[in-house]
């Protein structure tokens, strides 16, 4: 092995163990959190960070080829359609959640709730 493969291996390494602890730490986070919004904040945030590490990781193990287009790629569009799809996840949970002001941790984010889904509803009607 030549010394640069051993660079190319060490950092693979050291990026794949980086995501897998983020991955145990998103995990840990999952089932520690008590409401579903600080549970899927956590997995998003972990799957986005865990993702990016192991591929990169993934990437260094490749080297400099069309598999490496290939990786980086889906890294791009997880990046994309992962955050958007934890948002419409929790915007669905905010407007059907009846008890949601029990999970607030102050009476005026409950207003101010209120009051945007007043308006909302005030303009689906129009």
């Amino acid at each position: 092995m030549t010394v640069m493969e051993i660079i190319r291996l060490v950092v693979g390494t050291v990026f794949l163990i980086a995501g897998l602890v983020v991955f145990t730490i998103e995990v840990y986070g999952i089932f520690h959190m008590n409401y579903i919004l600080n549970r899927m904040h956590s997995a998003a945030m972990g799957d986005t960070m865990g993702l990016f590490l192991v591929m990169t990781g993934l990437c260094f193990y490749s080297g400099l080829n069309f598999t490496t287009l290939k990786i980086i790629l889906t890294i791009v569009l997880f990046w994309i359609a992962s955050p958007v799809a934890s948002h419409m996840t929790a915007l669905l949970e905010l407007y059907t959640n009846e008890r949601l002001s029990k999970h607030l941790t102050y009476e005026g984010d409950l207003e101010t709730l209120e009051k945007r889904l007043e308006k909302e509803e005030k303009e689906e009607k129009n």
